[in-house]
């Protein structure tokens, strides 16, 4: 089975370590054995981390645009509401659901953008929307690309600015970099073989200094210092 999927990830850290921008987004698509991204698209956000579920319709729209250049049997959405069908998804049903209030809200706001384009897809590629969230492994692949993209992403912007910045990586991974490619993999034992990558096309990696340490304020995460090469004493 084929899957697309897709996910946001990485946020920039004030000095108190809170997120304040969410930094990518990027949708995935995962074939056998389910380790890693075969085809990936991602995109620079920097957007509220306080509006995080108003980003489910930009992946949904990323896994709608991934589609056109790949098939697949599937999409996975980072919704948790057990695998339905996002576009049979009514109002209804969130008041029999167990999630939050708030959580509530957030998903009526944002239902009829996402069943519109989940109906889209389904009468162009034949293919359901699944609302799986973090149940799925293409979307815990989507989430480390997403990450990996930030990195490369929060560091051109570092150089820009010609400032450090703190990155927030995703749960339960550690950066490794290899030539002109930044991998994330995951630290989750039962995950152990799963990565997200994101090539370095335009070097700049070479342009800065990147710190990986633990996130004082948020068990299980960790965070990347980039500091620029000009800023370096």
């Amino acid at each position: 089975m084929k899957i697309v999927a897709a996910d946001s990830a990485a946020a920039i850290l004030n000095d108190c370590f809170k997120p304040i921008k969410v930094v990518a987004a990027a949708a995935v698509l995962v074939e056998p054995p389910y380790r890693e991204a075969s085809q990936h698209i991602a995109e620079p956000i920097f957007a509220d981390a306080e509006n995080g579920h108003a980003l489910i319709v930009h992946e949904l729209e990323l896994c709608r645009s991934l589609l056109k250049a790949c098939s697949a049997n599937v999409v996975h959405l980072d919704i948790s509401l057990g695998a339905v069908s996002v576009e049979s998804l009514s109002p209804i049903q969130f008041s029999s659901m167990k999630i939050s209030r708030k959580a509530r809200g957030s998903l009526l706001k944002i239902l009829p953008k996402i069943r519109k384009i989940s109906g889209e897809i389904t009468r162009n590629y034949e293919i359901q929307v699944l609302a799986i969230g973090k149940e799925s492994i293409p979307v815990r692949i989507a989430e480390l690309t997403a990450g990996a993209n930030a990195v490369l992403y929060a560091a051109q912007k570092a150089i820009e600015e010609n400032k450090i910045l703190v990155l927030g990586l995703p749960s339960k991974c550690s950066l490794k970099l290899a030539e002109k490619r930044v991998d994330l993999h995951s630290l989750i034992p039962a995950e152990h073989d799963l990565r997200g990558s994101a090539l370095d096309e335009k070097n700049i990696l070479s342009k800065v200094k990147l710190t990986e340490m633990l996130n004082p304020c948020a068990r299980g995460f960790r965070s990347i210092k980039i500091t620029p090469t000009s800023l370096e004493t």
